[in-house]
């Protein structure tokens, strides 16, 4: 029975040993609450001696035991409290007031859209202006009205997203369907840019996506001829590329236009001389173009006896990536900070 007291003593003792505890930094503390209230730190083990008490006295040191382990709790607290003001106070006091404050980081344009208002401001600068349009489309506004025959393969689920609970209705193919908007609504003359996304059913690689961007472009007028077109391909050319550039036209097909040619520049990386870029070639197409054949006019409600036209189409990713020699498509749209940040002084 002599243990008894002793327990109850060396109880009392903790109290006053936890009271007069102190600790200068976060590792004392920490070395406080291992030796306190550690899993096998002193109240641990206080707690455990509960079966050496006869039963009568039980209940009396519980009450005495939690005493001392709040006081343990309570006293961590306050340690850890002080230490970290104590921490705080000293970086303040050792903070440089001279040094320059920090700056909150810039974020920049994405590649695609510097290219795009590179190309807007080029256009814009002999009279064209921007016409914007929805992305998804109808039939009528995507194919029809553009002269696309009815067994064309663009037409094809493999190649369009259609909405399926109306065969009618379908995301956007291509930027043409602004074009044949503005000529339904406005009588020339029309001079028009028509930059936007556009989605096509295409399976992702490095050189291909399934969405993308394009520019197209669109005058209507009297007298307009072939000369116009390719007097204003030059000077968009040579804007973008250099001063140096020379293009060449190539006969090529669309149902929009007839004739239709696709556009080369001359390599502004090797300047002819043959590179992988323009394949050892010499040049590199970058466009689709012609005149606005006369059926599409007469659908639009213009009368194609008083009025010609041109157009011309151009992918925004074909563009950036010659211009930045970038060689994935797919890195536009993964968002990867270490590849966006590289552009962030483009525009």
């Amino acid at each position: 029975m002599s243990q008894q007291p002793d327990i109850f003593s060396y109880m009392q003792t903790l109290l006053a040993q936890i009271e007069q505890e102190t600790a200068g930094n976060a590792d004392e503390v920490e070395k406080f609450r291992i030796t306190y209230l550690g899993s096998k730190g002193i109240i641990k083990n206080l707690m455990a001696s509960i079966k050496e008490v006869p039963n009568e006295r039980k209940r009396e040191f519980g009450q005495v035991a939690n005493a001392v382990k709040q006081a343990a709790e309570d006293k961590w607290k306050t340690l850890k409290e002080n230490a970290e003001s104590q921490t705080a106070t000293t970086a303040a006091q050792q903070q440089d007031l001279t040094r320059p404050a920090l700056l909150h980081p810039l974020g920049g344009r994405h590649p695609l859209a510097v290219m795009r208002n590179e190309i807007i401001r080029i256009f814009e600068r002999i009279g064209f202006v921007v016409a914007e349009g929805p992305e998804i489309e109808d039939d009528w506004h995507n194919f029809t009205a553009l002269n696309t025959p009815d067994d064309h393969p663009s037409r094809d689920m493999q190649d369009t997203f259609y909405i399926q609970t109306n065969p009618n209705v379908l995301l956007r193919s291509q930027t043409s369907t602004v074009q044949v908007r503005v000529m339904e609504n406005q009588k020339p003359p029309i001079r028009i840019i028509s930059p936007g996304r556009v989605y096509r059913n295409e399976t992702i690689s490095a050189r291909a996506h399934c969405q993308f961007h394009q520019v197209e472009g669109l005058y209507i007028d009297e007298n307009v001829s072939f000369a116009d077109l390719k007097q204003t391909l030059i000077y968009f050319a040579r804007q973008l590329f250099g001063q140096d550039t020379q293009i060449r036209l190539r006969p090529s097909y669309f149902p929009f236009t007839e004739p239709s040619a696709e556009m080369d520049i001359s390599c502004f990386i090797c300047k002819g001389s043959g590179c992988n870029i323009c394949k050892h070639s010499g040049w590199v197409e970058i466009l689709g173009c012609g005149m606005v054949d006369p059926a599409v006019l007469e659908m639009s409600g213009i009368d194609s006896r008083r009025y010609t036209g041109f157009a011309f189409g151009m992918g925004i990713e074909r563009i950036t990536m010659l211009r930045y020699r970038i060689n994935d498509i797919r890195l536009f749209f993964e968002n990867d900070l270490r590849f966006l940040q590289q552009f962030r002084a483009a525009w």
